[in-house]
């Protein structure tokens, strides 16, 4: 309301104010004066521009309107508002909130990351000419001279557009020499990201509808056979004669220039004349879907029963781990809840850890669901995400599926959650800020909303089963897999017995292995191969001093790609072509050691010459649709064996693998983590669950050096329980989640001592208050330099009970910016990681 009575009957113009959230790293909400124009207008979670600071043009989002002007500083003006209808709900910016307290990061970082870039407006700078300036007497090198001759052309040039004109690449001393003569002004052109999708189409002008007119015209065109085809081909698709009002929705344009019969010249030429008219209409980026009324769900006898105790569970349970063996059919499960949650009226959010899934999981649901669901994840681009963020606010969407960053999107009436494959690493954010875990964030968020969350995994994370046992969530197994399906024989392949009968010091294919892969192959059965490494070798070595090739930014080997022959470091980048000889010594014996899933994949094809081999990891998977094709030309066995990492494991269904091959076990159980013996069980099992569906056993064969391993003996009695009791007993005993809270600190510096020291520094201010139980290290992770900055970690552990949580959090901040304020370090990063996996 822009005005409002005061004490004495009269009324007066009221000046409101906003704070809002701006997408940096800055600790406080900042206030800004909202224009007149405004006021009846503004929204709580409705995105504006502002100016923030001399030169930064921002998207932010309103949190708060009120009438209290700052008290340090003058408010500016907003610059504009962007929404009529609020992009962020309050239920929203409770939960930004309490992610940046939780996550102990700001919330500008928690927007930064929640909003996709297509609905954060962005400002790019630009050149254009001073209007009052004397280019007559003006002294200009010939560079400088062809840039004003272009901007006399042009109006405007952003920078980019400058450097291609005079094909330079450094564009910026040219301009700065411009600006300092005062030739030029430097201004910001503000644009939104997000462009919505449009079709051309044509339709007649509204004289020519008639039908005594459309016959004259067709008359007229008898002379003209081009022009005519273009006209009969529009009446053949807009049947004009039979209702008129046809006319009004047109025809796609590319019905006429994508038909390689008509001419594009005559169309052009009847859109000069006025009997045709070009119009554009917005459309969706995504498919029609129409739900198959012939694509049914039926359930198990057993499958029902669990659906029932699911929803018993949710009785009295806010949180249900669903545990079923891999095959067990959690997906019908997961679909007949979907379906019971649709019916009362509510949206459903359905997290799936890995773009992969979605592939296969998102082709059976649209089936069902049709245009009622969106698909959110990050090989979508930008409008793509923005449309299904406006779908969800509009209400076009109501149930969604997606990765971890959907739990940002703004729902306002959610029924249900259900996160599949838990126990995914995959759900925690590393970098940038906030790092939170998806799984746990919709614990918070079904507070907010009163909604159910069910967890589904065939290897529940070993804290949601303890919560689970301890009946802080209701628990429901389901331990036989669907129909006639058997769970896979798994078998363990001695490499050291191997290597003493093959005489060999290394081995990477047993004769077991390759044994099996020749009878599946004959009989036209699939084969999944795992090793989670990617690359075609660990690293390179030199035979003669053992001198390997290290990342000139980070403390580790470079990884050797041999398909695009490279040597590639996994943490920053960084890549280099592979040495002729070596750099220490100058021998010419290189040689690579170890293998990646692209030495394995080379491998094979030398083995099986017939075979149709293919690899699925982070290198061959970086295209958007790239996922999509090797899994559908999979599913369609134009591909006989798969070597792949981590991706295979992600809850895939193939009917027609029959074998699986695990390599390097050993390093995945020994991996220096208190989590290694989970992670092993997890992975393991759920890519053995690949093999065999319907009636077609399968085998599973992991190739170890040392077969009296435990873990390995659980993993083939698929005793997931009996691993979790040495997991939690363990856990306990030297007090790791669930048993305690933990919070990882890391400084960075491009000084290694600098590094050092400020985590020394910091680690004995926090033992001042904490104690030497509760805070360890600093110690040096495995990885120590990355990105040419060297790293220290700090752990701290606090018990979950007797300690106030929140005070503990805010004495850490204040200790990190004392650190962080001291004259020594001005270049240190201190990262911190609540809940680090």
């Amino acid at each position: 309301m822009q005005t409002e009575l005061n004490t004495t009957g009269s009324t007066e113009v009221i000046t409101y104010f906003v704070d809002v959230i701006l997408p940096v790293p800055i600790p406080k909400l900042f206030t800004y004066r909202v224009p007149l124009a405004m006021n009846d207008l503004i929204q709580v979670g409705a995105r504006v521009i502002v100016q923030f600071g001399s030169k930064k043009v921002l998207t932010a989002v309103v949190a708060h309107i009120h009438k209290n002007p700052p008290t340090n500083y003058k408010a500016k003006y907003l610059l504009e508002l962007l929404d009529e209808v609020p992009m962020v709900t309050p239920q929203q910016i409770e939960m930004f909130q309490w992610m940046a307290g939780y996550y102990m990061c700001y919330i500008g970082e928690v927007l930064n990351v929640a909003l996709p870039s297509g609905l954060k407006i962005s400002s790019q700078s630009k050149i254009q000419l001073n209007p009052n300036v004397d280019l007559v007497h003006a002294d200009l090198s010939h560079n400088e001279q062809r840039l004003i001759e272009a901007l006399q052309e042009a109006q405007s040039l952003s920078y980019t557009e400058a450097s291609e004109v005079l094909g330079v690449r450094n564009i910026y001393q040219l301009i700065k020499s411009l600006v300092a003569k005062e030739i030029v002004l430097v201004f910001e052109e503000i644009r939104e990201r997000y462009q919505p999708k449009k079709l051309k189409k044509i339709r007649l002008c509204k004289e020519y509808i008639e039908k005594q007119t459309l016959d004259t015209l067709s008359k007229s065109l008898e002379k003209k056979p081009k022009q005519q085809d273009v006209l009969l081909n529009y009446l053949r698709h807009v049947p004009v004669y039979k209702d008129w009002m046809l006319n009004e929705g047109g025809l796609a344009k590319s019905a006429f220039t994508k038909n390689e019969t008509l001419s594009n010249s005559a169309l052009k030429t009847l859109t000069k004349n006025g009997i045709f008219e070009e119009f554009e209409i917005i459309v969706s980026r995504f498919d029609e879907y129409i739900p198959d009324p012939n694509v049914k769900i039926e359930l198990s006898e057993r499958q029902q029963e669990v659906s029932g105790e699911i929803m018993l569970n949710f009785e009295e349970k806010d949180v249900v781990l669903l545990h079923g063996v891999t095959g067990s059919g959690k997906t019908e499960i997961y679909i007949d809840l979907i379906q019971k949650v649709f019916e009362s009226g509510s949206q459903v959010l359905f997290l799936l850890p890995e773009i992969a899934l979605t592939t296969q999981i998102v082709s059976r649901l649209k089936r069902i669901f049709g245009n009622q669901m969106g698909v959110y994840h990050s090989k979508f681009s930008d409008n793509e995400r923005v449309e299904v963020w406006q779908g969800v606010v509009s209400g076009r969407f109501n149930f969604v599926v997606g990765v971890r960053s959907a739990v940002f999107l703004p729902f306002d009436n959610l029924g249900l959650i259900i996160v599949d494959e838990e126990h995914e690493s995959s759900y925690k954010q590393y970098d940038p800020a906030p790092r939170y875990h998806a799984r746990d964030m919709t614990l918070v968020i079904a507070r907010q909303q009163h909604c159910k969350v069910l967890l589904g995994s065939a290897t529940p994370s070993t804290e949601s089963f303890y919560n689970a046992k301890m009946g802080r969530y209701g628990l429901v197994q389901l331990k036989e897999r669907y129909g006639s399906a058997r769970l896979p024989d798994i078998q363990l392949v001695d490499l050291t017995a191997e290597r003493k009968k093959m005489k060999k010091r290394s081995i990477r294919f047993s004769s077991t292995l390759v044994q099996a892969i020749k009878e599946r192959l004959h009989v036209q059965e699939q084969v999944i191969l795992f090793q989670n490494r990617r690359g075609y070798s660990p690293y390179m070595s030199c035979r003669a001093c053992a001198h390997i090739p290290k990342c000139e930014n980070c403390a580790v080997s470079l990884t050797y790609h041999m398909y695009s022959n490279e040597l590639r470091c996994h943490y920053c980048g960084h890549i280099e072509a592979p040495p002729r000889k070596c750099p220490a010594c100058g021998s010419m014996e290189i040689a690579t050691v170890g293998y990646g899933t692209e030495k394995i994949e080379d491998e094979l094809k030398v083995m099986f010459t017939q075979a149709r081999v293919q690899r699925m990891d982070l290198d061959t998977t970086r295209a958007k649709n790239s996922y999509q094709q090797i899994i559908q030309d999979f599913e369609n066995q134009q591909i006989e064996i798969l070597v792949g990492t981590q991706m295979l494991s992600k809850g895939l269904d193939f009917d027609n693998v029959s074998l699986v091959g695990i390599f390097d076990a050993d390093r995945i159980i020994n991996f220096p983590d208190f989590r290694s013996h989970e992670r092993a069980f997890q992975i393991m099992t759920q890519v053995s669950g690949r093999a065999g569906r319907k009636d077609k056993p399968g085998l599973v064969l992991i190739q170890t050096a040392d077969t009296q391993q435990d873990v390995l003996h659980k993993i083939i009695a698929g005793d997931y329980e009996g691993m979790y009791r040495k997991e939690i007993e363990d856990r306990q005993y030297f007090k790791y989640p669930p048993f305690t809270r933990l919070i990882k600190l890391t400084t960075k510096h491009i000084d290694k001592g600098a590094s050092a020291r400020a985590a020394q520094m910091l680690a004995d201010k926090l033992t001042t208050k904490l104690g030497r139980d509760r805070v360890l290290g600093p110690e040096a992770p495995l990885v120590e330099k990355i990105r040419n900055k060297y790293l220290k970690t700090i752990l701290i552990k606090l018990e979950r009970e007797k300690i106030d949580l929140k005070a503990v959090k805010h004495f850490i901040q204040e200790q990190r910016e004392e650190v962080l304020l001291s004259k020594e370090f001005k270049k240190l990063q201190i990262v911190i990681d609540v809940d680090p996996i």
